[in-house]
């Protein structure tokens, strides 16, 4: 799982790395956030497309998704793109998707959900709630039957207080494979796996220009801390030396189980 990714500087080191990565890890399966991907505000379809060809199975969203709405079709016709599922009924997109994918072991259904919180953000429907009503919905949720018809559940959990992020964590232990926190930019040293098995990291950081403020210019941050006056924002350009980086997380999956084996940060 990747965490946000910045403007071009994210996409570029994204376009590099992300290939590398899926091959030194062994890679099943690859979820990417691309809520920032354009100029640092939302998706446009140009964007969606490289990070697809990068090599996400998903890509996941949050607050910023509705940007570009020029995009808002996208997220009806494309699948494999989420926003934030505890959005009102009636908004553009789905929250999940359900794929299916072949692996040595033979084939893996991935459920991959989008949550977004509510502390210091705007409020909308309860995450909590929303992963209750979902997983009452899903074929077999309990994971009976054969084990390899159980899906692995993965959650991007696009939030900003690490509270809420730890309080779903707990929550959905046992109930889901992985919650990665997504949103504030900074990645997180607390990963682990919980007592049920759920691998979890309060923020898997970003993918992006490493000399800037969250990815973002660092005298435009700077004035804005300083003067309270809301500049606009620019993403972050590469410094003399070109620094980048992709930030995120690999977990290992026991695919009986559904229970994380181990999860380290990139």
């Amino acid at each position: 799982m990747i965490g946000d990714v910045v403007g071009d500087p994210g996409l570029e080191v994204l376009d590099r790395r992300l290939p590398i990565l899926i091959s030194e890890n062994s890679a099943d399966f690859v979820i990417v956030n691309g809520e920032n991907a354009a100029a640092g505000f939302g998706l446009t379809d140009a964007n969606l497309q490289r990070i697809f060809a990068a090599g996400a199975d998903v890509v996941t969203s949050g607050n910023h998704v509705w940007e570009k709405r020029e995009f808002w079709p996208a997220l009806d016709s494309e699948e494999r793109v989420l926003r934030p599922m505890n959005y009102p009924q009636g908004c553009p997109g789905r929250g999940w998707v359900k794929l299916e994918k072949p692996s040595p072991w033979g084939q893996v259904a991935w459920v991959t959900v989008n949550l977004q919180g509510r502390e210091f953000m705007k409020a909308i429907d309860c995450p909590f709630k929303a992963f209750d009503a979902l997983e009452a919905g899903l074929e077999d949720p309990s994971g009976g039957g054969n084990a390899a018809e159980k899906p692995l559940v993965l959650v991007d959990f696009h939030a900003e207080s690490s509270r809420e992020k730890e309080a779903l964590a707990y929550y959905l232990d046992g109930r889901v494979s992985v919650l990665a926190g997504t949103h504030t930019h900074v990645q997180t040293a607390d990963e682990r796996v919980l007592p049920k098995g759920c691998a979890y990291i309060t923020d898997l950081g970003m993918t992006g220009a490493q000399n800037g403020i969250i990815g973002m210019d660092l005298k435009i941050c700077l004035d804005r801390a300083r003067n309270q006056v809301l500049y606009r924002m620019e993403v972050a350009a590469p410094d003399s030396e070109g620094k980048s980086a992709v930030q995120g997380i690999v977990a290992e999956i026991d695919r009986e189980t559904g229970k994380a084996i181990s999860i380290k940060r990139l």
